[in-house]
């Protein structure tokens, strides 16, 4: 190990990264103090809601070598996911379909992307010999935005996502815990200046300020991450969003440069880019984990998938064709033996009286 030329190792990293598919690799050391203050901040305002699994785990989250023990650099790779043409405004400004959020649209991206860092640990190893390492993707306590920060991937923006100078923020995240003693890049700087779109366009005003967001108020956290009601004085400003949230990437002006995905696996399915919200409403139980295997949205299981789609569907801007159908949608469900999704058709319906 002694003998490895570490800076010559860290340039070929980046080129096999590419080649692997990735658009950048950056290597950063595991000092997260900054990030740690932050979150333990975010925690004590309960911020998280019931997201427990953000305060689990003690101090391992915001140092590396404690979840990974021998850890003294960490490989932070970012991959493009935004689809060729994925005709967001088209789709939230049409209230009768349902907006996914364009990260979900294709095929689950934790194993993509594991399985490219995995073969870029084979690469490594084929030049180094055995060398100790982990794979992460989101499936471990990390604060992967903080590690990429650092990496040089792009600067945690205002509205809390890593935004990339060249790329804007359309991207996965994912980590190569390593004990190689690798050179690291220099942390990006921050280019949000006096832009306050994000903070501005959220629709259930979300954030508290720059780089501080109470999930219990986001749409994404609301019909992703919850698993009871939603709370009725937010229901009418999710509108049409039945999975996630872009609004705040939409509006960003470093997206300008992004670029779509070369990745097939990222690519919409089951045309779920521009579905009638009836349509998905629609599906049974075993059309809901046919059409969503191998997909992000299966994690929230079919009740929250129709608590979600009655929320919209009580949000459609109807008409005298319209209105009917969607009535008629809902009061079939409106047996349905799961007291959560009931009370939110009975409100979906109530909209429509």
């Amino acid at each position: 190990m002694t003998e490895i030329d570490f800076s010559k190792l860290a340039d070929d990293i980046k080129i096999w990264g590419r080649e692997l598919g990735f658009q950048q690799i950056g290597i950063s050391d595991i000092d997260l103090s900054d990030a740690e203050a932050h979150l333990q901040n975010w925690l004590a305002n309960n911020f998280h809601g019931e997201m427990d699994y953000m305060q689990r785990h003690g101090a391992m989250r915001s140092h590396p070598e404690q979840l990974v023990p021998g850890t003294l650099r960490i490989i932070s790779a970012r991959m493009d996911y935004l689809p060729a043409e994925p005709q967001s405004i088209k789709v939230l400004n049409n209230s009768s379909l349902a907006y996914i959020s364009r990260y979900a649209l294709g095929r689950d991206y934790h194993k993509v992307i594991r399985q490219r860092l995995q073969k870029l640990a084979d690469k490594i190893q084929q030049s180094t010999g055995d060398f100790g390492y982990r794979a992460l993707v989101d499936s471990a306590p990390v604060l992967e935005r903080a590690i990429a920060e650092k990496a040089g991937l792009g600067w945690i923006g205002k509205n809390t996502m890593l935004i990339n100078k060249k790329a804007g923020s359309w991207f996965f995240l994912g980590e190569l815990f390593t004990d190689l003693p690798l050179p690291v890049d220099n942390k990006a700087g921050n280019h949000c200046g006096t832009c306050r779109s994000c903070l501005d366009v959220c629709p259930t005003d979300a954030f508290v300020g720059p780089n501080n967001l109470d999930a219990r108020k986001c749409i994404s956290y609301l019909t992703i991450e919850l698993r009871t009601a939603i709370p009725e004085k937010l229901r009418s400003l999710i509108g049409n969003r039945v999975f996630g949230c872009d609004d705040c990437q939409l509006c960003c002006p470093w997206n300008k440069f992004s670029s779509p995905t070369r990745e097939k696996d990222f690519s919409p399915r089951h045309e779920l880019d521009q579905s009638e919200l009836i349509t998905l409403f629609n599906w049974t139980e075993s059309e809901f984990l046919e059409k969503t295997a191998g997909s992000p949205i299966r994690r929230i299981g079919y009740e929250c998938w129709l608590r979600n789609l009655a929320v919209g569907l009580g949000n459609v801007k109807t008409n005298a064709e319209s209105s009917p159908a969607i009535r008629a949608a809902l009061q079939n469900k409106i047996e349905h033996p799961s007291a959560l999704v009931k009370e939110h058709v009975l409100w979906a319906l109530a909209q429509h009286a």
